[in-house]
């Protein structure tokens, strides 16, 4: 049974960053990183850009690692097994080929799953999430012979991808459960401009609709909504978000969770050596005062580095303003920090010139602690900044709502 300074369950950015920094401050631990995947270190929000999909890089400008780098630094790359059980009390980690290691320190970087829709036939061929590199070589394949897209689920993925597959001169449905397209989260005018636009480009928008059924044989052929629609199709995205997968990992429960890996702002569990960092952790910000689950990359790159440096012994808090940003149909969005509506909670719509920007701050305890951009990049900075140095606003409403937010800060 082969025991590790440093345990790393999960290969994604997160995972990888810290063995990185770990081996950069510590030349002679071992070190292993478990992935579930068959590849080394790539780039997953790559897996949502048209540069992919519409195959105008080579897919292997996607790996941020080659396997040589694993070799290099003296990083074990456990690759295409997944971690079935953990036993904190004996610091050990069973893998699906039923290996078992040991730990003295372990950090689990396990991302999430894609939820699926739990319907049955939905292991057709053409229905696809966008998680993973053999998703994204699946929906490539696919797109060279579809002619119907259905796209289910209005989030970031669902947004981009109809894009991808508009350029891709494929037919797009896009079905919604809500009233407006992010309506959940933005006011009426938000949901406008992003209706707006992918109807500009030729998207079909069904909102308060979901799908029950898939009808194909070898391939999805037509899917069936509640309000009792029958679409054909040949391809079908699902991008109706994501959970985190610590159930299969952790079966007896032994971890704290809510909607992630309960850590604190150390990235640390209350079970001694074990962080968890990325997608999967769900932390204490201590610039938010609560527990916050935020998936992106740049979130999990630092978050890789700071808990790094927790299991090194260098005690480090997680504090940044955590971001979700994407880019499609030429239309820049971005949320920044807590976008939700809530107790307490008051939300401002900017008064803006352009009919086509929007930008909605989250205020409480007089200072902003987030906001969503539409077509509004020079807005980024300056809210940022709001939010980290946690500016009193109790007498810049007027600036806020029309004003110059550079001047806040």
């Amino acid at each position: 049974m082969k025991n590790y300074n440093f345990l790393i369950i999960g290969g994604g950015v997160a995972g990888t960053t810290a063995a990185e920094d770990i081996r950069k401050n510590n030349t002679d631990a071992s070190i292993a990183i478990v992935s579930d995947e068959p590849y080394p270190f790539y780039s997953r929000i790559m897996l949502s850009k048209p540069q992919v999909f519409l195959e105008q890089v080579p897919l292997e400008s996607i790996f941020k690692k080659k396997n040589e780098w694993y070799t290099d630094n003296t990083v074990d790359l456990i690759a295409g097994q997944s971690a079935t059980n953990l036993n904190a009390e004996k610091k050990e980690i069973t893998l699906s080929d039923k290996t078992v290691l040991k730990y003295d320190k372990l950090l689990l970087a396990i991302g999430t799953d894609a939820r699926t829709l739990g319907l049955e036939n939905e292991d057709l061929d053409g229905i696809n999430c966008v998680r993973t590199l053999d998703d994204a070589k699946k929906i490539i394949a696919g797109r060279k012979k579809a002619k119907k897209a259905v796209v289910v689920g209005g989030g970031f993925i669902g947004f981009e991808m109809c894009d991808i597959l508009r350029q891709a001169d494929i037919d797009v449905t896009l079905i919604i459960r809500e009233k407006t397209f992010w309506g959940h989260l933005l006011g009426k005018k938000a949901g406008n401009i992003l209706e707006k636009t992918l109807t500009d480009h030729n998207v079909t928008i069904i909102k308060e609709d979901e799908i029950i059924k898939i009808n194909g044989t070898e391939r999805v052929s037509e899917i069936i909504t509640k309000q009792g629609k029958a679409l054909p199709c040949d391809m079908l995205i699902v991008g109706i978000g994501v959970q985190c997968p610590i159930k299969t990992l952790d079966p007896n429960k032994t971890l704290e969770c809510g909607h992630g890996i309960i850590v604190n702002e150390y990235l640390e569990s209350p079970q001694k050596d074990i962080w968890a960092a990325g997608d999967c952790a769900e932390y204490k910000d201590v610039i938010l005062g609560e527990q916050v689950l935020m998936g992106n990359w740049a979130n999990s790159q630092l978050q890789g580095k700071v808990a790094a440096q927790n299991m090194l012994g260098n005690k480090t808090p997680f504090k940044a303003v955590t971001s979700y940003m994407c880019h499609a149909f030429s239309v820049p969005i971005a949320f920044i920090g807590d976008v939700r509506a809530g107790d307490g909670k008051e939300i401002i719509e900017r008064e803006l010139e352009d009919e086509n920007g929007y930008a909605q701050l989250t205020v409480f305890d007089n200072r902003v602690i987030g906001a969503a951009l539409i077509n509004q990049t020079q807005s980024l900075k300056p809210i940022s900044m709001l939010i980290q140095n946690r500016v009193d606003i109790s007498d810049k409403q007027k600036i806020l709502l029309n004003g110059d937010l550079k001047t806040l800060v």
